[in-house]
């Protein structure tokens, strides 16, 4: 018989884990705290490691329709504007990975997935629905909802994110803690930029305790921008979606050189979001115990650093389904979330170690900056690829 399984959140990673664990055979019941299925947010940079999974589950003309494909990816110093190495992307990534290094904004991948979802069978999708705990028994999880329901599964994935329910009650290690650094978003149409600022490529700013990230989203059409800074705001870190002050940032970028200023005042609009994470993982036990499994942000939240958040993700769905694929009776599903966690958390753990050493790195200041600067120039690419990412798990 088919394994029932239970999904609290329905962001990227709790669609895509309802996707795949749908397509290796399971029944899914999938529960968000909002009223609708909405994404919010701005742009999301896909590796071909994610690009690959996608694929394989036939959203590549989806995807298509609604991502960019940049060809190149540059490094440029904030200060002085010059150039500091180079990535090629386009062919050159399909021909060493199998697929193409993809930009696209968090709404259109997360319609994107939905669409996909709501086309199978054996999914059932439940708005306005706040998982409040979960009670394990030896042969079955339940749920309980803050409208008084009460569902029973085989299996409870918890993709709840960042402040995740299910990991306080599966783990109870506190919440996560704040990385010091705050990331100012904005995403605008490329046709309302002076010519000069408008842009097919990914380029990555780096300045002393700073950086800036531009690329391309919804076919090329949009130009998303992402500014961080080193900082603290007062107020609910829950609440992360937080209006800002243009001004604001523009005094705190008001030292780097001409054309990023440029970029900067051109954007009239920024949210502020509060960068939160936790430790590298250190065990498979953080992201499973008995029939209780967690995902993406709820597992292993990480710093933007390495552009990995959602693809980390997106490649935990892909693993949970193969696993719970071989569901037939011999082995038992707590089984089986043991290995999906076994299988997933050493590359997990290296992400998010990577991504904050990215973050020093990317804001390193006097002559360790020069340093940096000057081992981009030597080695560029070399630097910049990442195989044993890009490669996949």
């Amino acid at each position: 018989m088919s394994k029932q399984l239970l999904i609290a959140g329905g962001g990227i990673g709790g669609l895509a884990a309802g996707l795949a664990c749908s397509r290796a055979g399971c029944h899914v019941r999938l529960y968000e705290r909002a009223p609708s299925f909405n994404e919010v947010g701005a742009g999301i940079q896909m590796g071909p490691n994610v690009v690959r999974v996608l694929q394989g589950w036939d959203l590549q003309a989806a995807l298509t329709e609604v991502a960019a494909f940049p060809e190149r990816l540059q490094v440029r110093n904030a200060l002085s504007g010059a150039e500091l190495g180079v990535l090629r992307l386009g062919q050159t990534t399909v021909q060493r990975y199998g697929a193409p290094y993809a930009t696209i904004h968090r709404a259109d991948l997360h319609t994107l997935l939905l669409a996909a979802l709501r086309q199978r069978e054996s999914v059932w999708l439940h708005a306005g629905k706040t998982v409040t705990r979960q009670v394990e028994t030896p042969d079955a999880v339940g749920l309980q909802l803050d409208d008084g329901l009460e569902v029973e599964g085989d299996a409870l994935i918890g993709a709840d994110g960042l402040w995740s329910r299910v990991r306080t009650q599966m783990l109870n290690d506190g919440p996560p803690r704040v990385a010091g650094h705050l990331a100012y978003r904005a995403m605008l149409p490329q046709a309302s930029l002076p010519v000069a600022l408008r842009s097919q490529q990914v380029t990555a700013w780096l300045g002393p305790r700073l950086h800036v990230v531009q690329y391309p989203v919804r076919g090329g059409e949009w130009l998303n921008v992402v500014a961080i800074v080193h900082g603290h705001v007062h107020g609910g870190l829950e609440d992360w979606d937080h209006s800002a002050n243009a001004v604001d940032l523009q005094q705190k970028l008001a030292h780097t050189c001409g054309p990023l200023r440029a970029l900067i005042d051109a954007v009239p609009d920024w949210r502020l979001w509060v960068l939160c994470d936790r430790p590298p993982m250190s065990g498979a036990e953080q992201m499973a115990r008995g029939r209780v499994a967690l995902l993406g942000d709820a597992a292993h939240p990480m710093r933007p650093y390495l552009a990995q958040g959602a693809g980390m993700a997106i490649e935990d769905a892909a693993e949970l389904a193969r696993q719970l694929a071989q569901a037939d009776g011999v082995l038992d599903v707590p089984t089986l979330l043991q290995r999906y966690a076994l299988n997933r958390w050493q590359r997990n753990a290296r992400v998010q170690a990577r991504s904050i050493r990215n973050g020093e790195i990317f804001h390193l200041e006097g002559p360790m900056a020069w340093a940096r600067d000057a081992s981009l120039r030597l080695l560029g690419e070399r630097l910049l690829d990442v195989p044993w990412l890009y490669r996949g798990a």
